[in-house]
């Protein structure tokens, strides 16, 4: 069971490490690497190392993703995307 499970997140790894580097859209970059970081997290956990399952989930995770979303707010293209929810 837990090697498929490992193999599963794995190969979600891979999948969302290249929508992360394919993705036209920053932001669904970030997204993709917040997944990424999450993913990871669980597979530190599953092969137990839970302190560096806790480090990966609260920096990757939380604090990076947060990080890139505030610069891409600060972009030009961020700032178009915050005036279009400002229409509706």
């Amino acid at each position: 069971m837990t090697v498929y499970l490992v193999g599963f997140i794995c190969a979600f790894l891979i999948f969302t490490a290249i929508v992360a580097a394919e993705a036209e859209d920053i932001l669904s970059s970030v997204i993709a690497l917040s997944v990424f970081g999450v993913l990871l997290a669980i597979l530190f956990a599953l092969f137990r190392a839970p302190d560096v399952a806790l480090t990966q989930a609260i920096i990757n995770s939380g604090l990076v993703t947060s990080l890139f979303l505030v610069a891409y707010s600060q972009t030009e293209k961020g700032r178009e995307f915050d005036r279009k929810d400002d229409l509706k």
